[in-house]
């Protein structure tokens, strides 16, 4: 797979030093000369140019890349690298990073955005999963599908304690992905109960969130 990241930052080059090491061949481009730093990650390509720019994105051959990652610390030149990729070079995926969480709303499929990476969501996320029990957690959005990725700790007096998965009327568009328990990983299938303390893996769409929280967590919607 063929990466662009815009944002040869301490962002930018940590992404590609663990794209490069999972097999995937990385392209670095920053208009900064001072962010150009070969020897950071020597197995990268590197481009001195402006991500902004079409003859930059013509120059780095974006129309080749699988995935375009817009990782400045720039909002405005993330959504325009992004809308770019998508738009004029038909990148299959784009990811892109919030730097201030007020402009979220922005990083929609309007600017060409499938996916956007927002730090302190991430972090409030993983931290209400780490403490929360019966209450459904955010971890992750979906753009193409309007789906999530979601979590809920089951509580000790959820109905459906003990029960195999199978036998659980579960919401239309959710779908139990894993089952954490015990530090091990479980694939559920029919015949699989989900016990108290399980932590449960969903993608599901937005509209019955509130019915899967109300399913296995009645007590912490009322």
């Amino acid at each position: 797979m063929r990466v662009a990241i815009a944002g040869a930052g301490a962002v930018g080059r940590s992404v590609a030093r663990e794209l490069i090491g999972n097999g995937h061949r990385v392209l670095l481009i920053d208009k900064d000369p001072n962010a150009l730093k070969p020897e950071r990650v020597p197995d990268a390509e590197w481009l001195l140019a402006d991500a902004c720019e079409m003859s930059s994105l013509e120059e780095a051959k974006l129309e080749s890349c699988d995935v375009v990652i817009a990782a400045t610390g720039d909002d405005k030149v993330n959504l325009v690298t992004s809308l770019l990729a998508k738009t004029e070079f038909a990148v299959p995926r784009t990811v892109a990073r919030v730097n201030h969480p007020n402009n979220e709303w922005l990083f929609s499929e309007a600017w060409g955005v499938d996916v956007n990476v927002s730090t302190p969501r991430i972090m409030s996320a993983l931290v209400e999963e780490a403490v929360t029990v019966g209450d459904l957690v955010r971890l992750f959005t979906f753009r193409q599908g309007n789906a999530n990725l979601v979590e809920l700790t089951l509580p000790t007096d959820s109905p459906y304690v003990g029960k195999p998965v199978g036998l659980i009327p579960w919401p239309e568009n959710c779908s139990l992905v894993t089952i954490l328990r015990d530090g091990q990983v479980y694939t559920p299938d029919g015949e699989q109960p989900i016990e108290s303390g399980d932590e449960l893996l969903f993608v599901a769409s937005s509209d019955v969130e509130s019915q899967l929280q109300d399913l296995l967590s009645p007590a912490t919607g009322e």
